[in-house]
């Protein structure tokens, strides 16, 4: 049966995507990288590291580790200074609804994102109270598309993986949950998370109804 509900932060309930691109955008253009918004489409769902690091790649540029550490850190002041203008206007549509609805039903609520900012995020957005554990890019080593998040969020929230729901909009967010064995929600385009269990174009369309009604002999 399914008791709980693991999010990913960015693209499933608000969209700092744009925050983060200017930021990297801010970032390359100083260092006289070429940075578009293709190459910022295969930074979805991955942490702060490993994006710098598919950049340089894109550029043909080699840092010694300290230097990628110094500059990973200068984009994520930019975006951590872009955050105190998030208010509760910044949900996207139907994910506030659908964590009010899962609360007022007793579900269990996890965060499961590769964000070291997520606790800042869910402030600005007075989300917090949503969630029973909140697991973030610090809580585990390996970032998706490994498992640990999810696996971290699970069993902080006391439930066996085929016991949640993982809802996510990147491709290796669906292949975490997957890697997992959990049940999947993909949020996005077929090409992106047509893997997923079900898929979603919207957070609004991804109401608590469709999902039990897909799920129905899971609940």
């Amino acid at each position: 049966m399914i008791k709980g509900f693991i999010f990913d932060l960015d693209g499933v309930i608000t969209d700092t995507a744009e925050l983060h691109y200017d930021a990297w955008k801010k970032l390359a253009d100083e260092m006289g990288w070429e940075f578009d918004r293709e190459l910022n489409e295969k930074l979805r769902g991955i942490s702060r590291m490993d994006s710098i690091k598919v950049i340089m790649d894109h550029n043909g540029v080699s840092l010694d580790e300290n230097k990628i550490v110094e500059l990973a850190t200068k984009k994520n002041d930019i975006y951590v200074n872009s955050l105190d203008g998030m208010t509760q206007e910044d949900y996207l549509p139907g994910a506030r609804e659908l964590l009010t609805h899962l609360r007022s039903e007793g579900f269990s609520v996890a965060l499961g994102s590769a964000s070291k900012n997520a606790n800042k995020v869910l402030q600005q957005l007075k989300a917090t109270h949503y969630f029973d554990v909140i697991g973030d890019g610090n809580s585990v080593s390996k970032s998706k598309p490994a498992p640990d998040i999810f696996l971290f969020a699970s069993e902080k929230l006391g439930l066996r993986p085929e016991n949640c729901i993982v809802f996510e909009d990147a491709e290796k967010g669906i292949d975490a949950a997957k890697a997992g064995n959990f049940l999947s929600v993909g949020i996005g385009p077929e090409e992106r998370v047509g893997h997923a269990d079900i898929r979603f174009n919207t957070m609004k369309e991804a109401t608590l109804f469709e999902v039990k009604s897909h799920f129905k002999d899971l609940f």
